[in-house]
């Protein structure tokens, strides 16, 4: 049996300052870098995609997914206090990368839709688990277009209504556990739980970061940061499970976690690049408003380093404001900084050198698979994370 993961697995390399290095095992926290204030310089990837018909996927997987996530709520009473809630999130179109990646990649290890879905549709409930207690914790208004769940409905009820995501995400993923033999079922919770745990561990890092203003940031406590916070349940998980169950449990996990955090650091810092130059209509939150909160984004990071004299006094004091004490004026000054110190394009820069190791690291996770077109849409998403508008 093939251990998951756990807290006492580290990385065995140290990646050089223009762009991280995948690691060579199964590492909890992310490649490191040099710090340094100047851009990547690897250039962007190569892999070709078709943007359209990665959308078309993604669009196919959501819509099936979210029918299986709300059949999977109960039609039940309190239904105005609790399951009403429970419902609001799934019932909202999102990018659906975690359960179409995990899918595609059962297919391309050999599996069936069906070896996986009750995996995908778990990991997706869960994931809107983890939305609701962001969109608490971040104070945020719109998720998906709409207003957030604690926006409307206060935190009390927003806060239940996740839990109950959470636990309906863990009852979907043991029915579907109940029809593997007993090895292959508990390796599938085992990894559940693991990605869970990770998941964890990132957001209280960030939220300990914000809550006792840490300035002493570089780009590799970043990419550790969103290893946990962002990779494990984004890419890494989705993929470890898609080629576990597609392979019958024969396939060899570990190259998974080189890819997957290559992909979910890529998925990530567009997120964060998003949420500052994005189309709100198209990215569905309001704009700036990780720079409200203070997440200490990549972007922020870069200005941390890069400002110098009066501009680096001020970004220390915007730190140490509370959200509600940042203003529309406050907000401004800093993101005109991102702007003179070459933040935003540190960022994409970063970007498209993670993205190219990506490809390698793609090589080595899916070199046992054989050509399809699952593989290639798992290729094609790569170059799509650095392009997708939302």
């Amino acid at each position: 049996m093939t251990a998951t993961p756990t807290a006492d697995d580290s990385l065995s390399v140290r990646g050089p300052a223009t762009a991280p290095t995948a690691p060579t095992a199964e590492p909890t926290t992310a490649p490191t870098a040099e710090p340094t204030t100047a851009a990547p310089t690897a250039g962007p990837t190569t892999v070709p995609t078709d943007a359209t018909n990665v959308d078309e996927r993604l669009r196919s997987v959501g819509r099936d997914v979210r029918r299986a996530m709300l059949a999977a709520v109960p039609d039940a009473e309190p239904h105005d206090w609790l399951y009403r809630l429970v419902r609001s999130y799934p019932s909202r179109p999102g990018k659906a990368i975690r359960p179409a990646l995990c899918l595609a990649t059962c297919r391309a290890f050999g599996g069936r839709d069906e070896d996986a879905r009750g995996a995908a549709v778990a990991i997706e409930m869960l994931h809107n688990a983890f939305l609701v207690h962001d969109d608490i914790a971040d104070g945020s208004e719109r998720r998906r277009g709409r207003p957030t769940l604690p926006a409307e409905h206060g935190h009390g009820l927003a806060l239940n209504a996740g839990d109950a995501l959470a636990v309906l995400a863990h009852q979907v993923l043991r029915q579907h556990a109940r029809r593997l033999d007993d090895d292959m079922g508990e390796r599938l919770l085992d990894e559940f739980d693991t990605m869970a745990l990770r998941t964890l561990e990132g957001q209280a890092t960030e939220l300990g970061w914000r809550r006792d203003a840490v300035a002493r940031l570089a780009p590799e406590d970043y990419l550790d940061l969103i290893m946990h916070k962002t990779c494990w349940y984004t890419t890494i998980h989705p993929l470890r499970v898609g080629a576990l169950l597609g392979s019958g449990g024969r396939a060899d996990l570990r190259p998974m976690v080189r890819f997957g955090f290559h992909l979910g650091a890529a998925f990530q810092i567009q997120d964060d690049l998003l949420n500052l130059v994005g189309d709100e209509a198209l990215y569905g939150k309001e704009i700036n408003g990780d720079l409200r909160e203070g997440k200490r984004t990549l972007v922020l990071i870069h200005l941390i380093g890069a400002a110098e004299g009066a501009d680096r006094k001020a970004v220390d004091r915007y730190l140490r404001l509370e959200p509600t004490e940042r203003g529309a004026e406050e907000i401004a000054g800093i993101r005109a900084l991102f702007d003179v110190y070459g933040s935003i394009e540190f960022a994409r820069a970063y970007a498209e050198g993670i993205a190219g190791s990506a490809v390698e690291a793609f090589e080595e996770a899916f070199a046992d698979a054989a050509d399809s077109e699952d593989k290639d849409f798992v290729r094609a998403l790569i170059p799509y994370m650095l392009g997708r508008p939302r």
